[in-house]
C-alpha cells in the first residue's frame, strides 16, 4: 500500500498567508495604510482581507510581498524572544546601520529585502 501525499489546496495556502500577514501587522502595530503599502494593495483591499472577503493568491505580487513581510516578523520575533512591543518599537525607531526607520524602508521592495537581510545577519550571530 502506497501513501499519496497531496499538496495543500491553494485556498488553504491563501488563507494561511492572509491571516499570518494580518496577525503580523497587528502585532507590529502597523496601520492598514502601512500594511497596504508594504504588500502593494489598497487600504480597501486590506479591509476586505480583515473581513475575510479577500485572500492573497500565490503567483501575485502582493502574496510574495506578504510572505516576505511574515518572514520579517518571524525574524524579529526570534531575535526579540516574542516581545511584540519591542518589535513594534524597533520597527519605528531609526536604525543607524540601515540609516532609516525600518518601517519606512519596508514600504519598498528593496527596503523590505534589505531589512530582512539585516535581520537574517543578526539572527546568525553566534
Amino acid at each position: 500500500m502506497s501513501i499519496q501525499i497531496q499538496p495543500a489546496p491553494a485556498t488553504d495556502e491563501a488563507t494561511v498567508i492572509t491571516k499570518a500577514t494580518l496577525r503580523a501587522a497587528a502585532r507590529l502595530g502597523l496601520t492598514s495604510k502601512a500594511l497596504a503599502t508594504v504588500i502593494g494593495v489598497s487600504e480597501a483591499t486590506v479591509s476586505r482581507m480583515r473581513s475575510g472577503a479577500y485572500q492573497l493568491q500565490r503567483g501575485q505580487k502582493p502574496f510574495e510581498l506578504a510572505v516576505l513581510f511574515v518572514r520579517l516578523y518571524r525574524s524579529l520575533d526570534a531575535i526579540l524572544g516574542g516581545d511584540d512591543s519591542a518589535a513594534a518599537a524597533w520597527l519605528k525607531a531609526r536604525n543607524t546601520t540601515l540609516d532609516a526607520e525600518p518601517l519606512t524602508l519596508i514600504q519598498t521592495l528593496q527596503g523590505l529585502v534589505n531589512v530582512i537581510q539585516y535581520l537574517d545577519a543578526r539572527r546568525a550571530v553566534v
